[in-house]
């Protein structure tokens, strides 16, 4: 009998938190060192700042030909932030799906994690780790450069930190659960699958609120938003940032901060659930069908 099962005799394997710790640990190091190390850090810095800054003034662009202008009004700092915060969804969702095609394609490791003392699911959770520290460092130039030249009303003081941290880390959680769904189903198809994460963060862009309300939608695709947690999480967000401000847009006015809370706790754990049920059944047909170790790009 192994050392670990002495040590953990009544625990499921799957329980055991130093294998746990250790699969997310080593991975989220192994993500970093690929994330940063493709350029010198001098154009690495200059990436990470130019790319945010571009991003967000495309969309400041599209409002002022709209508004002509207007940013003095609250609906401004309302889409800037959501823009802004929106970074985390294609960064942590994409980068736990991402890491399933970069070691089985690109690296065509993936193989070996397999048969490593590692646990999969948090091996690619860790993975995305990376995507997350560089999301934020992007959410965090956009956030200042639309506060020092666009005068989006944000005042430290005002803040409600709490609330903020609160629900970013829930909303992070539950994008990487998204993420990890993303990767199970990643693993059963092949040909060229790097769109897919960022396929269903566009497709999410429309549903969760990020620069216009539900309302607009037809009637038959409101549900969708009303279902996904980042329409939630996003209004948090704004709120705690903005305070009564984030009520310019009146789709989720009739709920309190409570209540939203309850939402996004209820829907990430729903989404917890049906990522490791998903990522199982999905492990288990790769498994099957050979296709841990497939190369399948051209």
């Amino acid at each position: 009998m192994k050392r670990s099962e002495l040590s953990f005799p009544l625990v499921p394997r799957f329980l055991r938190f130093p294998a746990l710790s250790r699969s997310f640990t080593i991975a989220s190091w192994l993500g970093w060192q690929i994330e940063s190390n493709w350029a010198d850090p001098f154009l690495f810095a200059v990436y990470s700042v130019a790319k945010p800054i571009a991003s967000a003034m495309i969309l400041v662009v599209m409002y002022n030909a709209i508004t002509h202008g207007n940013t003095s009004s609250p609906i401004f700092p309302y889409i800037y932030l959501g823009n802004a915060f929106y970074i985390y969804v294609a960064t942590v969702m994409t980068g736990v799906s991402w890491a399933v095609i970069d070691d089985r394609e690109h690296y065509r490791t993936l193989k070996y994690i397999y048969i490593a003392p590692l646990r999969v699911p948090f091996y690619l959770l860790g993975r995305g780790v990376a995507r997350f520290i560089i999301g934020s460092i992007s959410v965090f130039i956009t956030v200042a450069f639309g506060v020092l030249f666009l005068k989006v009303p944000l005042h430290l003081s005002d803040i409600n930190w709490l609330m903020f941290f609160a629900a970013l880390f829930l909303g992070v959680f539950a994008l990487a659960m998204m993420g990890l769904v993303l990767a199970g189903v990643t693993l059963l198809i092949a040909n060229h699958v790097w769109f897919v994460g960022e396929a269903v963060a566009g497709a999410l862009y429309l549903f969760s609120g990020a620069i216009f309300p539900l309302d607009i939608l037809p009637q038959f695709l409101r549900p969708i938003g009303f279902l996904m947690p980042l329409t939630y999480w996003l209004e948090l967000i704004r709120r705690s940032l903005l305070g009564h401000t984030a009520a310019a847009f009146p789709t989720l006015a009739a709920f309190s901060n409570a209540q939203l809370f309850g939402i996004l706790v209820g829907l990430a754990t729903f989404f917890t659930l049906l990522a490791f049920v998903v990522f199982r059944y999905c492990d288990f047909l790769a498994r099957e069908r050979g296709m841990i170790d497939m190369t399948t790009n051209y």
